[in-house]
């Protein structure tokens, strides 16, 4: 019986042993897991608590500043503000893209509005108002040049195709066009509507005998657009030798006086009826404009890589980039300062870059740091750069773009329905540590993410919710920023980045 007792005791305390040796073992694992996790945390708070909203948004005021004049793609402001941001990267310590710049070079279609300029309401021969450049009036981008004096004539949409012409019952032989800048909203069923961009509707005026247009904005719309800088343009070819506006809705409505007519009761009428309802109208119009046309001008993106250390992984890539550019200045009177649109995405790009190399985060895969040019005459730089990559885009796991990043009340990850796991590695990023992202979300890329999209390259887009208060307004200054967004939305991308660059994600297979 007593060695019985003493046998069951001592198989207990083998028993105890075993399980205590067990517990000491997924101790011993736990406490590794928990150092290995604590290790990967370690990069990713150094680059948070690098990143601070004041270092953004100085270097937004720098970009923003009237000395590079609204950094129109291949101007002399451009041209600084890329001569910054390489100067920045190599500072930072960056490696330039190619062995000997920073900067990639490609040509595009160039034009620049210079003094003199001018608008004036004329009745009678004589001249009745000036308008003032900017709040009364903005020449389009690809404006042509003139000084013309003539009758204007009220054109509708400005359309001229079988089933609807807004030109037929008007005589535009040597008269100045006012057209609604956008085509119909609503659509005749056997009629396809000409392309509703300024240089086509030009073109259309033209043929019809025209000297100049002016465009105006939807005045039964809930909130009108206002009068914009804008360097969208459409296809086709330039013609330098006429001028295109977009005039204000109370200027419209001098134009209007003595016609009978309001600029409502004309979209009224054309929309209820969808017929043509061009009037000429009592008035002249006198406009004067100086524009440098260039077919072949060159700009520059500007890129630069920090290199992955692993030995398998270094030759992949992910891309950070968002455009540089904004629509410029206009006869040496105004500029746009694009604060938001997009000196916030440029300046948080080469933050998350100083966080990089500043904290010696140096990860697996390889980092592109872009600041593209030409994005709001058509995704031009973006589209350049997707197509001269210089590497198989099979090796880019990513391309994250940020665009309007620093104004609005929410953070967006767009393109979320096209790369799913990107977009969830973002959200679970977000919702340990910024908290700030909303749910909707959409497909296809959007602005500089859709040319590397539409290589098979998964993309999203950071952008903040109700961001286009200011947009190509030029009251998009520094001081419309909102600090505490501004500063979480960088630090999102700059996790997302470290992620995928780290090998916490592989690249998925994109939905069309």
């Amino acid at each position: 019986m007593k060695y019985d007792f003493l046998i069951s005791f001592f198989v207990i305390l083998q028993i105890l042993k075993k399980y205590f040796e067990t517990i000491m073992k997924k101790l011993f694992i736990l406490t590794v897991l928990i150092f290995i996790a604590s290790c990967s945390q370690e990069p990713q708070q150094a680059g948070l608590n690098f990143i601070e909203s004041e270092n953004l948004i100085n270097t937004v005021k720098v970009l923003a500043s009237e000395e590079y004049e609204g950094r129109l793609s291949g101007s002399d402001g451009y041209m600084k503000a890329a001569d910054y941001v390489s100067n920045q990267f190599k500072e930072i310590g960056l490696e330039p893209f190619s062995k000997e710049s920073f900067f990639q070079k490609f040509n595009i279609e160039y034009n620049e509005v210079f003094p003199p300029v001018s608008l004036k309401l004329i009745d009678n021969q004589e001249v009745i108002k000036v308008y003032k450049l900017g709040d009364d009036y903005i020449f389009r981008g690809f404006t042509g040049s003139g000084e013309i004096t003539a009758p204007v004539v009220f054109a509708g949409y400005g359309i001229s195709v079988p089933g609807y012409d807004d030109y037929a019952n008007i005589d535009a032989a040597g008269k100045i066009i006012i057209a609604f800048k956008y085509n119909p909203k609503w659509k005749l069923n056997d009629v396809n509507w000409s392309p509703g961009t300024p240089r086509y509707k030009s073109k259309v005026a033209a043929e019809n005998g025209a000297l100049g247009i002016m465009f105006v904005s939807f005045p039964n719309d809930e909130n009108p657009q206002k009068t914009i800088g804008s360097t969208m343009h459409g296809d086709g070819v330039q013609n330098e030798n006429f001028p295109q506006l977009h005039i204000d809705l109370d200027v419209a409505e001098d134009f209007l006086t003595g016609s009978g007519f309001t600029l409502k009761e004309l979209q009224t009428i054309i929309d209820d009826n969808k017929k043509p309802y061009s009037i000429e109208l009592k008035t002249s119009s006198q406009i004067l404009v100086n524009a440098k046309y260039d077919k072949e001008k060159e700009t520059v993106n500007v890129i630069g890589i920090l290199p992955g250390i692993d030995e398998k992984m270094k030759d992949e890539y992910v891309i950070l980039g968002a455009h540089l550019d904004h629509v410029g200045q206009q006869g040496k009177e105004i500029y746009f300062p694009g604060a938001n649109d997009n000196a916030s995405g440029s300046a948080a790009v080469m933050e998350i870059a100083k966080a990089f190399v500043g904290n010696n985060i140096r990860p697996k895969r390889s980092i592109m740091f872009v600041l593209f040019a030409s994005e709001e005459s058509g995704l031009e730089g973006s589209s350049f750069l997707a197509s001269n990559l210089g590497i198989d885009t099979n090796k880019v796991a990513a391309m994250l773009n940020m665009d309007c990043v620093g104004h609005g009340d929410s953070i967006r990850l767009g393109n979320g329905k096209s790369a799913l796991e990107l977009w969830g590695l973002a959200k679970s990023l977000d919702s340990t540590y910024t908290k700030m992202t909303v749910n909707p979300t959409w497909s296809g890329g959007g602005a500089d993410a859709a040319p590397f999209h539409q290589k098979g390259i998964p993309a999203l887009y950071f952008v903040t919710t109700n961001s286009y208060t200011h947009l190509h307004y030029m009251t998009d200054t520094p001081g419309t920023l909102n600090p505490e967004l501004y500063e979480k939305i960088t630090e999102l991308a700059f996790l997302t980045t470290y992620n995928v660059a780290d090998g916490n994600y592989e690249r998925e297979n994109i939905v069309k």
